[in-house]
């Protein structure tokens, strides 16, 4: 039985990952650095000393990687500060949820700031007992460290707990960690390591929900 559910937050419950590889020319450009087509998905579920190897290796070990991430995060915010579209099927899976008596945790790479700004205006900051942002682990993903918290938070065994996730390094996290581990595509498709990886593949939030309800999971 699904003692909790942990939620990523960027693709997964807010339509936000678009927005996010729309600013890393101008924030390059800004900068000063040359922009490489398909760095959003290159750095997608990371943050961190992981978003800062990535960065190294394309603009060199001396790179400022600190000024890269903190421009973004400045222009990602004049954005965020009013609310992004969520994702289908969100407000009736933590209703769902609520009432089932499941409690649910968020796990984003994304900062502690950021995701609270997105929970406020999304009005769902109650719906989660844990909040676990990517600013406040040593190791990202996809290493397990950020779910294996929130599942701490919730009192939840991982074998028994569903991870929700879209990128490709967040399903690798969650398996890593002994999740139950779903794949919820959005901008990344769904390859034969992530077929291997995930319990399975939904096409939405409503399809996620459909199979609780259903005792799939």
């Amino acid at each position: 039985m699904i003692q909790g559910v942990i939620f990523d937050l960027d693709g997964l419950m807010f339509d936000t990952e678009r927005i996010w590889d729309s600013l890393w020319e101008p924030v390059l450009t800004e900068l000063g650095l040359p922009y490489f087509e398909g760095i959003g998905d290159t750095v997608r579920g990371s943050t961190g000393d992981a978003m800062a190897r990535t960065l190294r290796q394309l603009y060199g070990p001396d790179c400022d990687t600190a000024a890269i991430v903190a421009a973004l995060y400045r222009k990602a915010g004049e954005i965020f500060a009013r609310p992004v579209p969520k994702k289908p099927g969100l407000d009736a899976l933590l209703a769902w949820l609520k009432e089932q008596g499941i409690p649910a945790a968020v796990a984003s790479s994304s900062a502690e700031q950021t995701v609270r700004t997105h929970l406020k205006n999304g009005g769902i900051e109650d719906c989660f007992a844990a909040v676990v942002a990517g600013d406040t682990v040593s190791r990202s993903k996809p290493a397990p460290d950020i779910f294996l918290k929130a599942a701490g938070l919730l009192g939840a065994d991982p074998a028994h707990c569903l991870v929700l996730e879209d990128s490709h390094n967040g399903v690798r996290a969650g398996a890593a960690g002994g999740f139950v581990t779903v794949m919820v595509p959005d901008m990344m498709p769904v390859t034969d390591e992530m077929r291997q990886l995930s319990a399975c593949q939904c096409a939405s939030l409503n399809e996620v929900l459909d199979k609780l309800r259903a005792g799939e999971f």
